[in-house]
């Protein structure tokens, strides 16, 4: 369901604080960092100054003890109630405005259980089957937020922002086209740029999304464009299916994945989902198949990569870019909920392996060789030098060996005849 407008939904209750020039001037310069930290922080002051028959004005004419004594009964008064870490932010809150006037309490007030969060002691990331219960309990919108946030590790508010003035568009998506009435990729994983001012650290950074994503993706864009829709690269990704507004926010987003949770049978947050990202990209880390450089850099934080990319205005060489499309594409099957067909190219390699284990290669030897990018002919000659050095003796297929060089001989390939005298033996060429 759409919620009400930003100034109806925030300002409703307590209108009359920013009706105080000193009020609005730190509300401001709380939104200039975040909006939303600034409208939850003008609640808390609202409800505590409410609660207490106080206005914000009231608090910084009190004297320094009186205002310390006044936090302390208020902690005491809702411990029993209420969790530490809600009332710790409500103390956080007010010694926020009281810091804006300039004014700072020294006594420290303790709470007890600041650090317990009781309702997400159920909570843990899905597993690969449990998300693919999600994806599949979700409708077409609804699947596109969740795997974008599941497989390109996006936060919510990328995909709407707080307002709904913006989010995640098409060109966002550069591999992502919209030809003769059809979405498709021209390459997958495709990658995912997610602008400045989406950006919850403020950087612009990148990502990429798996094949399984791009599909949900092209099935959600083909259905707009089939309902008559035109898109274009400047389209929203994520539309909301009723309201007015261009872009869906990021409340909104929210409930979408939440109602999916919640029909797959989960109590968790939507924002489990990006847990599974990290949780995911850290098993193919283990593995070897992606640098942790990558995935911090995937997930927006900041880092090596993010100072490079930043500094060199938004670019990378194009053979940094195309290793992490590669290393995404390695860990795709730690995300995925689908477990892909072979390819030709999986089957020609597979062929190939087989080749040169036949031809002697133990498997330490074939780890050695990328039989993506060796042409047949290389293969063929790799495997004719191979069985010339075997051939010795000109090129007789028996061999006269000492027991010593048994054991290795075997190892390569060679098959035992018979034994001889003075610790000798005879071999011979399987084929």
């Amino acid at each position: 369901m759409f919620r009400g407008s930003h100034t109806a939904e925030i300002r409703a209750k307590y209108p009359y604080l920013l009706e105080d020039r000193n009020v609005k001037r730190w509300y401001d310069n709380l939104a200039r960092g975040s909006q939303v930290t600034a409208d939850v922080y003008l609640r808390r002051l609202g409800s505590f100054c409410e609660e207490n028959e106080l206005t914000p004005k009231t608090l910084t004419s009190m004297r320094t003890r009186k205002l310390e004594d006044l936090l302390m009964d208020y902690v005491s008064s809702k411990e029993k109630k209420y969790t530490g870490s809600y009332i710790q932010s409500t103390v956080k809150v007010v010694k926020s405005w009281l810091g804006h006037n300039r004014l700072e309490l020294k006594r420290r007030i303790k709470i007890h259980g600041v650090t317990d969060t009781p309702s997400l002691k159920e909570e843990r990331v899905p597993t690969r089957e449990e998300l693919r219960r999600i994806v599949l309990s979700a409708d077409k919108q609804a699947r596109v937020a969740s795997i974008m946030i599941a497989h390109s590790g996006l936060r919510l508010e990328t995909l709407g922002e707080y307002h709904g003035r913006d989010g995640l568009r098409i060109r966002d998506l550069p591999e992502l086209k919209i030809k003769t009435g059809e979405a498709s990729f021209e390459e997958v994983p495709a990658m995912v740029v997610v602008k400045n001012n989406l950006s919850k650290a403020r950087h612009q950074y990148f990502s990429f999304l798996s094949d399984e994503g791009c599909g949900y993706v092209k099935d959600y864009l083909d259905e707009r464009l089939r309902g008559g829709e035109r898109l274009t690269g400047e389209s929203p990704l994520v539309r909301p299916k009723h309201a007015k507004k261009d872009f869906i926010r990021s409340i909104n987003i929210g409930d979408l994945i939440r109602k999916t949770l919640r029909s797959a049978g989960f109590t968790w947050r939507p924002y489990v989902l990006r847990s599974y990202f990290d949780t995911q990209l850290m098993l193919a880390e283990s593995k070897g198949l992606v640098l942790r450089d990558y995935r911090q850099f995937w997930m927006g934080h900041r880092g090596d990569i993010e100072n490079r990319y930043t500094t060199n205005k938004h670019r990378l060489p194009q053979s940094v870019i195309h290793d992490m499309r590669e290393a995404y594409k390695r860990s795709q099957d730690y995300l995925g909920t689908t477990k892909p067909e072979a390819g030709e190219d999986q089957i020609r390699q597979a062929l190939r392996k087989q080749f040169l284990a036949v031809a002697g290669f133990t498997e330490e030897e074939v780890a050695k060789y990328d039989l993506t990018t060796m042409t047949d002919e290389q293969l063929h000659d790799l495997v004719r030098k191979r069985l010339l050095g075997l051939m010795t003796d000109n090129g007789a297929r028996q061999r006269i060996i000492s027991l010593n060089e048994l054991e290795g001989l075997i190892r390569e390939g060679w098959e035992y005849v018979v034994a001889l005298p003075n610790e000798r033996a005879i071999v011979k060429m399987p084929f």
